[in-house]
């Protein structure tokens, strides 16, 4: 059997990685179906869901730069883990705000601010563990295993978190708990090599702690890999409006809710295991201008639909293009990043990647208060076809960029 399973996945240490990525996506995508209710329940107003994710992300950029240097200087296992005991922390608070009542969004907000605190100071540790345990020809398939791991959890996640909030809303912030602290249990199991470690950086001078921005901005094609999900995501994804469809434009109910939320991971979910199975061989540049279009396009399918089926099919697409997005950005900027360098640089990237789904949830919900929820979605997407149309001329070095295998570290630098 275990020779059926994927080259990294047979590595000790990986598969636990993986396990603790599966547990952790689990719970976080069932706090968000039950979040979510309960957030736009209060006053009925899609703003309170975006203030919900613009609380979570403030912390992110304060945080980015001394974070990516503590994961350059110290053990990312343990601080991946320190973030991890955090996140049990956040589901405990969230079965007490539930039990009181959940009648005021104040909690909500004070606790998204937290989880962006954990968020910011963990993840460039996080994501810079796997480079550390898997040997470079495993890294596009590891990378595409660690997202597969990711949407199994936002697939089950959402429908399950939206069937047991339907029966007991308490019942989803304890499960939500125990796989947190699963999730902990097997990053304290984890054994990773020393990486690489730049002597010159032990002091947090601004130098040392700017060193991955000064890298990302001079290479312009990570740069434009960056900017182009930003900006896509920040302007186009329509899944932080998904309680408002489900609740008063597709009358769906929670069930409906977890269903939406579900569908674009099922996508990507796909899209993860074909990636994970046969590494992309295309030129990973003009793949990356092509794959922001369509998710534009079925943003805009979604935006219009008043059929559940045909919503469910567009975000769909959404989530497999999206899926394949992520793994040239990632499989890019980890390979040509130094591994001394890889927290300081996953610091950035993760503001990035964060302001496009906390901050576009902010945004989505701004906008859609004021043009309605439809014309919201529908100008997200055709905003996202237009930044594609445009970042070949702004960008040409993305749009030059050959197949993931030919990169090299340094080498679009």
């Amino acid at each position: 059997m275990s020779k059926r399973l994927p080259e990294a996945l047979r590595m000790r240490e990986f598969a636990l990685l993986w396990t603790s990525s599966l547990a952790n996506g689990l719970a976080t995508q069932m706090l968000a179906v039950a979040i979510g209710w309960q957030v736009y329940a209060i006053h009925r107003n899609p703003l309170d869901l975006g203030l919900v994710g613009l609380a979570e992300f403030v912390p992110l950029p304060l945080l980015a730069l001394p974070a990516g240097h503590l994961a350059d200087r110290a053990s990312r296992r343990l601080v991946l883990a320190g973030g991890l005991v955090v996140q049990v922390a956040i589901a405990a608070l969230l079965l007490l705000v539930t039990l009181a009542g959940a009648h005021t969004l104040w909690p909500f907000l004070a606790i998204a601010a937290l989880a962006g605190v954990a968020s910011g100071v963990t993840n460039p540790a996080g994501r810079s563990l796997t480079p550390e345990i898997v040997p470079p020809e495993l890294l596009q398939g590891a990378l595409a295993l660690r997202s597969v791991a990711s949407q199994i959890g936002i697939v089950a996640g959402p429908a399950l978190g939206g069937i047991v909030f339907a029966v007991d809303p308490v019942a989803v912030y304890a499960t939500a708990l125990g796989l947190f602290a699963l999730s902990v249990a097997t990053i304290l199991a984890l054994t990773p090599r020393a990486a690489p470690v730049d002597d010159s950086a032990a002091a947090p001078t601004w130098e040392n702690l700017a060193a991955g921005l000064r890298f990302i901005l001079r290479t312009r094609m990570l740069l434009g890999l960056i900017l182009l999900d930003l900006f896509a995501v920040l302007l186009g994804d329509p899944i932080a409006l998904a309680p408002v469809f489900a609740r008063t434009i597709l009358d769906v109910g929670p069930i409906g809710l977890g269903a939406l939320r579900a569908a674009p991971s099922v996508g990507a979910l796909l899209a993860g295991v074909l990636i994970a199975r046969r590494p992309l061989t295309l030129r990973a540049g003009p793949a990356m201008l092509a794959v922001v279009a369509i998710f534009g396009g079925a943003t805009i399918v979604f935006g219009v639909s008043r059929w559940l089926p045909l919503s469910l099919g567009a975000l769909f697409v959404t989530g497999f293009v999206d899926m394949v997005s992520v793994n040239i950005r990632q499989t890019a900027a980890t390979v040509i990043t130094p591994l001394a360098l890889q927290g300081r640089v996953s610091a950035v990237e993760w503001v990035f990647i964060s302001a496009s789904n906390e901050l576009g949830a902010f945004e989505a919900g701004a906008v859609a208060s004021v043009l309605g929820t439809v014309r919201a979605v529908v100008l997200g997407g055709a905003l996202m076809v237009a930044i594609a149309s445009s970042w070949r001329r702004l960008f040409p070095e993305l749009s030059r960029m050959g197949p993931l295998q030919e990169l090299r570290v340094g080498s679009a630098a």
